[in-house]
């Protein structure tokens, strides 16, 4: 049995783990007094009596909850930003080369990606490793997110019955080009030069749409979709999507449906062999947050990596 403490459990991300978990009989969940949740001795001593600790919470708060561990027996999986590009954290993708899942069954500290993070790195790691893409190379990277990700505030605004007419549509933000998931998809994809990268926040509640656009003319379409194929080969959540347009969805045009409340993350190869797209939808708070966080855990609990995810 593991002893497992969500703090955080009130926010987006920490609700839907929570909801994820029901049912389990291999985890015993900590409970904290709600008056006491921000309370500094209450918090450590549930971090401290846990087997894992997972963390939905801003990034200074979650550094704090990491200095109040003492227990050496306490694990941690951060969902926040804050450990994302830490040296001594593993990065949560099983997905993301050989022996990552082994790195997180064996680690102490694990970073959950951002959700963002996830689709480009998902896209880019390949094409870095198969040298389509050098750590020089400029890379644009625009996406399509639902709301929930903004969290519980932009969550009210949208869901306000005299909302501003603005939220109708699609909105464009991150428009300083430092967004927070930037260093991380840098990182991890070896990227030396800042990618130009392009929010966008839609009025669905959930759902993610990451594009990465290809115009070197280095690899033939049909080339470059056997690339992820064999990337991703027997991969359980990651999938790469037929050539046939059709196939996509309705129309043959590409949305994040048909990966909703699942923590499948699929891979889209379109275009032309001089214009080429890849594209991932995933579910923002499935694969982007609260499954990709399930997953995890079952791996650092040494249970079935599959368990409880849809």
């Amino acid at each position: 049995m593991v002893q497992l403490y969500i703090d955080g459990q009130e926010g987006t991300t920490g609700l839907e783990i929570a909801q994820r978990l029901e049912g389990r009989d291999d985890i015993v969940r900590i409970t904290i007094d709600p008056d006491k949740r921000k309370d500094p001795a209450a918090r450590a001593a549930c971090l401290n009596a846990a087997d894992i600790a997972i963390l939905c919470l801003p990034d200074a708060a979650a550094r704090e909850a990491v200095a109040m561990i003492e227990n050496p027996r306490t694990r941690v999986l951060d969902a926040s930003t804050a450990h994302r590009t830490a040296p001594d954290w593993v990065y949560g993708f099983p997905e993301l080369m050989p022996g990552q899942r082994q790195r997180i069954a064996e680690a102490s500290r694990v970073a959950n990606p951002g959700c963002y993070a996830t689709g480009f790195i998902s896209l880019v790691k390949p094409l870095r490793q198969a040298g389509i893409l050098e750590a020089g190379d400029p890379v644009v990277c625009f996406a399509t997110s639902g709301y929930s990700g903004g969290g519980k505030k932009m969550i009210a605004q949208y869901q306000a019955q005299d909302r501003d007419p603005a939220l109708d549509g699609p909105r464009i933000y991150g428009l300083s080009q430092a967004h927070k998931h930037i260093p991380e998809m840098m990182l991890l994809c070896g990227l030396e030069r800042r990618p130009f990268f392009s929010p966008i926040v839609t009025d669905i509640y959930r759902g993610m749409l990451v594009n990465v656009p290809l115009t070197q003319g280095r690899i033939s379409l049909e080339a470059l979709h056997t690339l992820y194929t064999a990337y991703y080969a027997g991969e359980r959540f990651v999938s790469v999507l037929p050539l046939d347009s059709e196939s996509l969805g309705l129309g043959g045009m590409l949305d994040p449906s048909p990966v909703a409340e699942t923590n499948r993350l699929e891979i889209a190869v379109t275009g032309s062999d001089t214009n080429l797209m890849v594209s991932a939808r995933l579910d923002n708070l499935g694969k982007g947050a609260s499954g990709a966080a399930v997953q995890n855990l079952n791996l650092m609990m040494g249970a079935a990596e599959d368990a409880f995810l849809r």
